[in-house]
């Protein structure tokens, strides 16, 4: 009965996937018959320019299967392409080496020879056991000899019954859809997933990618520092160098004027420690080390010009260098929410699994934050893609914008 049950929960997703696999395999087969002519006429050379755009055509219409079976096995398919860029001859060259064209071109080969019939058999046999069913209810109602099922016909009770009777194996067959279902959506993940080299190869480049905007990133901020103690607490230590020397000078001389130069040289030497408790706060603000990130973060929404609500759930304790980063993130969107948002409220969730840490924060400002180089946002990005995590910016006209970020914890 459990095991009923569990088929017949998960037959009506079933039959609606194979239905519309019925259909985007005609789909398919007007494609294939598309793909034919171009390649038809580029063996007179009228077509060759149209290859690029026809492989550009099919790939929403494998996106499509390759969306719905990673849907259906509950595991996402990757769809790596090659760019098709720059001029004819280069991207021709792309078209015929990309091993992601010929996957796309082996399933839709597959798909429409396959997907037609099985989406006519997860309609029509289900329909046919209902039918077989209903056969003694109304064989007596339609002419003599009408109902001839299964090379079987109608037209006694014996023969009714019998007929449905069949409805059982056909019910079992209908039974096994989810299965069917499972195996087209495997076969589409065989053939569209793009091998491990391809897969470990694009994960390289992503990681060089990222690697590379962390040392910039890295580069920027140790020039901040230096910036900001040649600026600030350098200029100011210099000063009471100077100072202290002048009071020596008049300490005999004018003993007066030496103690108001020892007193500036004093408050001096007060704003430089001050400006470099600042410089310390911008690499690793203490209050983390001490406190935790909990605390830090609810100490930046005490000290937010806009009124700030928190939702921490499940944060603990984060690796340093994700901890760092969410603080300066979350501190970086509420600056760019004060100064550009016109908001009137901020709201904040931290949490996630121990792997993940993922931040949401949202304002009802007045939307169009975009992301530009050099600016806070594209910062908050390098410090997510340093981390190999994610961030992800919603920001109509109007409003409201959402900014997640999602850093990794490790193992």
């Amino acid at each position: 009965m459990r095991y009923l049950r569990d088929r017949l929960r998960r037959l009506p997703s079933a039959i609606g996937y194979l239905v519309l696999g019925g259909v985007t395999s005609v789909l398919s087969m007007f494609a294939l018959i598309g793909l034919f002519v171009v390649v038809a006429l580029s063996l007179i050379g009228v077509g060759i320019p149209a290859i690029p755009e026809a492989i550009r055509v099919i790939r929403p219409l494998v996106g499509v299967e390759r969306r719905r079976a990673a849907r259906r096995l509950g595991e996402p398919i990757a769809a790596v392409y090659r760019p098709m860029e720059g001029r004819l001859p280069q991207q021709l060259a792309t078209v015929f080496t990309d091993p992601a064209n010929r996957r796309d071109i082996g399933w839709l080969l597959l798909h429409a020879v396959t997907g037609i019939y099985v989406g006519v058999l997860a309609v029509a046999l289900p329909l046919s056991a209902v039918n077989q069913l209903l056969i003694p209810a109304y064989w007596r109602l339609v002419p003599e000899g009408t109902i001839a099922d299964f090379g079987i016909t109608v037209d006694s009770w014996s023969s009714a019954l019998l007929g449905m009777l069949i409805a059982v194996p056909v019910g079992v067959v209908v039974l096994q859809l989810p299965v069917i279902a499972g195996w087209q959506a495997t076969a589409a993940r065989i053939l569209l997933s793009p091998s491990e080299d391809v897969l470990l190869a694009d994960r390289v480049a992503a990681l060089t990618a990222t690697r590379a905007a962390a040392l910039d990133a890295h580069g920027a901020e140790l020039r901040r520092i230096e910036r900001d103690l040649h600026d600030g607490a350098q200029a100011r230590i210099a000063a009471v160098i100077m100072q202290l020397g002048l009071a020596d000078q008049l300490r005999e001389q004018d003993p007066e004027a030496a103690q108001g130069l020892v007193r500036k040289a004093q408050d001096t030497a007060t704003a430089a420690l001050a400006e470099l408790r600042d410089v310390v706060r911008s690499v690793y603000p203490p209050v983390l080390s001490d406190r935790g990130l909990v605390s830090a973060i609810s100490a930046l929404a005490a000290r937010s010009p806009i009124p700030v609500a928190l939702e921490l759930s499940h944060v603990g304790r984060r690796p340093a260098a994700v901890e760092a980063a969410a603080y300066f993130v979350i501190a970086e969107a509420i600056t760019n929410a004060t100064k550009h948002s016109r908001a009137e409220f901020i709201s904040i969730v931290l949490g996630g699994a121990p792997a993940l840490l993922t931040i949401e924060i949202r304002d009802d400002g007045i939307g169009g934050a975009e992301e530009s180089y050099g600016g806070g946002l594209a910062g908050i990005r390098r410090r997510a893609e340093a981390l190999d995590g994610r961030m992800a910016l919603a920001s109509p006209d109007g409003g409201p914008t959402v900014l997640r970020v999602e850093l990794p914890c490790g193992s």
